[in-house]
């Protein structure tokens, strides 16, 4: 249990990072006026004190994590970074379901490519924003930015490295 509130920890931090990417459509949203200004904002605030919780009730579980531990992190980060990504989706695109959200960021932080969405010339800028930073921040991206993000916060990142890189 000790372990898995590590990992908890860790993703609290990664998390409270992770809402620093609403920042663009937020000026996007400013700069075009599109009425998504609101939306974005307690996107960026629910995702910043949800990790913001996850940190600080684990606070006393920080420590180097091994290679398992590294696996579960990934996991939980691949799982929670699309659920609080769809935060701005929900609130601004009338009928979207949690599930077509959730397949809309997963597929763009993975670099997929692939969309439920239609109509898109028609969506707010700030949320064609929000949709290409997911794509631009996905894949590799996102394990290379926590490799290089999560040793300044004290938590080893060499751990993630090893589990997006079999054989090594």
């Amino acid at each position: 249990m000790e372990r898995a509130l590590t990992v908890i920890h860790a993703l609290g931090l990664m998390l409270v990072v992770f809402s620093i990417a609403y920042l663009m459509p937020i000026l996007t949203s400013l700069i075009y006026d599109d009425g998504t200004l609101i939306d974005f904002l307690l996107a960026m605030v629910w995702t910043s004190a949800i990790g913001f919780l996850m940190w600080w009730l684990t606070r006393r579980h920080k420590g180097e994590l091994s290679i398992r531990d590294g696996y579960l992190l990934v996991v939980a980060m691949w799982t929670a970074m699309p659920a609080v990504s769809t935060l701005p989706l929900l609130l601004v695109v009338d009928g979207l379901s949690f599930t077509d959200a959730y397949f809309e960021t997963m597929s763009g932080l993975t670099t997929t490519g692939a969309t439920v969405l239609t109509g898109l010339d028609n969506l707010p800028p700030a949320i064609n924003i929000w949709r290409h930073e997911l794509n631009w921040l996905g894949g590799m991206g996102i394990i290379v930015l926590a490799v290089a993000i999560l040793p300044l916060l004290g938590i080893g990142g060499r751990q993630l490295f090893k589990a997006e890189t079999p054989g090594r």
